[in-house]
């Protein structure tokens, strides 16, 4: 459910925080007006309570997959809840390369494209894998919740198993595990990201 999530997540959010940079006053491709009709949606995005985008993307959650129980279903509202997030910590990633090395590119003539994908994106990548990992864990925080209303997963065991039946052992288990688990996730990427830091 979260490998599915992060994926969809890497997919819409990373050139969503790309445009959000580039289409800014400054940016490649100015375009303030795009801009902020992009911010907006993407705040708006941003603000919504994890439990609260669930229930009211239930819908759309039908439509796309069939079925509103499981980890399939619970992956829509977890993308739909990431990418917002994901696209902010994207563009503040990419708002952390050095200026003069995006004018040096466009010195020496590189088109828009290259710029983003030789310069931004390379330039930027400690900050990218940094920010993929904090999503991540973020969605592993929300796939517990999804988990309380029949999205399977951690949450669906802590809450069937362990809260439903009165059994406290099944619930230290189950944060135990998530525990570890947020660990793990939050110190590979900190290694991949330090790994990827030339400076």
């Amino acid at each position: 459910m979260v490998a599915m999530a992060t994926l969809l997540t890497a997919v819409f959010g990373l050139p969503l925080g790309v445009l959000l940079v580039t289409a800014d006053r400054g940016g490649l491709t100015p375009a303030p007006a795009f801009k902020a009709v992009l911010g907006a949606v993407v705040n708006i995005g941003r603000s919504l309570p994890f439990i609260v985008l669930m229930v009211a993307v239930i819908p759309f959650t039908r439509l796309v997959t069939g079925t509103t129980i499981g980890t399939v279903a619970a992956v829509v509202p977890l993308t739909l809840g990431a990418v917002p997030f994901f696209a902010r910590l994207v563009e503040t990633a990419l708002r952390g390369v050095d200026r003069e090395v995006v004018e040096a590119a466009q010195a020496m003539g590189a088109r828009r494209l290259a710029i983003v994908g030789k310069v931004l994106l390379p330039e930027s990548l400690p900050g990218l894998v940094a920010g993929l990992t904090v999503t991540i864990v973020a969605l592993i925080g929300y796939s517990a919740m999804a988990g309380a209303i029949g999205g399977g997963g951690l949450g669906d065991l802590a809450v069937r198993y362990g809260y439903q039946r009165f059994d406290t052992g099944v619930m230290i288990i189950t944060v135990v595990l998530l525990i570890v688990i947020v660990q793990f996730v939050q110190s590979l990427g900190d290694l991949v990201a330090r790994r990827l830091d030339k400076k």
